[in-house]
């Protein structure tokens, strides 16, 4: 593990599922104060890596960095990583301000590793015609970078791709979790397998599948119980550190308790065994049972929704309705559209697809939820 780059503890503190304040009639806002308690207890326990990028909570996530972390601790205490987001740049010449401006919305003056932010096939043109890879070694040549790579969301033959055409990019950030090892969708294995074979240290995104992994099935929780040795959340997050190349593993943590359970098990890190690695196989072969719908609620669909659809709210909703049989999940459903609109509002534009990291099908999965909870029939 390269000790100078990310530090010696291999948690890092996601910084876009932060705890939030309620205010009527006006949009929620990050709870500084608790976040200040997460930020200190994080480094008090010798943790330093903080993970955030332009558009997390609506721009709130940047500004809560400087409030909650750089304005309040040394800079050689932390690491601090950001990210080049392809929606907020039309042109090369839109980079370097908005750049700037987020190295002062988080207060610093350099940036310890700086991503193109979740690179796909789709949007892999835009980066490289905006010269977006020349611009990161660029501002890495000024020092306002010091190290340089790119997020991820494909299959692994593109990404084959990239890092053949880019190997100048250091690093790469891979969502990679046990329920997404082997899924055909995602191909996490098949994705880290291609960081190993060109030698890139890897970061982990979604070790808990945006929650997923935390709250488990009544039977496939009971199989990481039977281990008497932490919570579903904390052998999720092992699983993904114990693969050799991993450096860092992201946990967006959402309150000071998620943040003491994974600090406990991420202390003193030791790698799952094999009673651990067997559970977990259960507990997959259980998942794979069940018809989910594989959403990680990063929310990037929610800001371009022309009818306001909460949509990972909404495939919530469906999937505790089909994994737990959840009575109350009807009721969730009225307080997720209460204000917003329902599944059936759905006009089929498409903008949700277009920047999906999980390349579902929203549009036909939105359909499904009207059926399951407005009993609207399929056309």
């Amino acid at each position: 593990m390269n000790e100078s780059l990310f530090g010696t503890k291999k948690l890092g503190f996601g910084m876009m599922r932060l705890p939030m304040c309620k205010n009527d009639g006006a949009p929620d806002t990050v709870d500084t104060d608790q976040v200040c308690r997460m930020v200190d207890r994080f480094l008090e326990r010798g943790f330093c890596y903080f993970d955030t990028a332009h558009g997390y909570l609506d721009g709130q996530s940047e500004t809560a960095l400087r409030t909650c972390l750089t304005s309040r601790h040394p800079r050689h205490t932390y690491r601090l990583t950001n990210k080049l987001s392809g929606g907020f740049f039309k042109t090369e010449a839109d980079i370097r301000p908005l750049f700037e401006s987020q190295l002062a919305a988080c207060g610093v003056e350099y940036f310890d590793i700086y991503l193109l932010h979740s690179i796909t096939a789709d949007n892999y043109d835009h980066f490289c015609s905006c010269n977006a890879f020349a611009q990161l070694q660029q501002l890495k040549a000024e020092g306002k970078i010091r190290h340089i790579g790119f997020s991820f969301h494909d299959k692994p033959d593109f990404l084959t791709r990239v890092l053949t055409e880019h190997p100048e990019m250091e690093l790469v950030q891979i969502q990679f979790n046990y329920a997404d090892y082997e899924d055909p969708g995602v191909q996490s294995h098949g994705v880290y397998e291609v960081c190993r074979r060109f030698g890139k240290p890897v970061i982990v995104m979604e070790p808990v599948k945006g929650g997923r992994l935390a709250t488990l099935p009544a039977e496939a929780a009971a199989e990481l119980d039977r281990l008497q040795g932490g919570s579903a959340a904390s052998y999720a997050i092992r699983f993904a550190a114990s693969f050799e190349g991993i450096e860092m593993v992201l946990s967006g943590m959402s309150d000071l308790a998620q943040m003491e359970d994974n600090l406990n098990h991420m202390q003193a890190f030791t790698p799952l065994n094999g009673a651990e690695k067997a559970a977990i196989a259960r507990v997959c072969s259980i998942l794979k049972r069940q018809d989910t719908i594989p959403c990680t609620n990063c929310r990037y669909c929610v800001a371009g929704c022309p009818r306001q659809i909460q949509i990972p709210d909404l495939f919530a909703c469906l999937n505790a309705k089909k994994q737990y049989e959840d009575w109350n999940s009807d009721f969730y459903y009225e307080v997720n559209t209460n204000g917003h609109g329902k599944a059936s509002d759905c006009i089929a534009c498409g903008q949700c697809e277009a920047v999906c990291p999980q390349h579902l099908k929203i549009r036909g999965l939105l359909k499904q939820v009207s059926e399951v909870f407005e009993q609207v029939p399929s056309q």
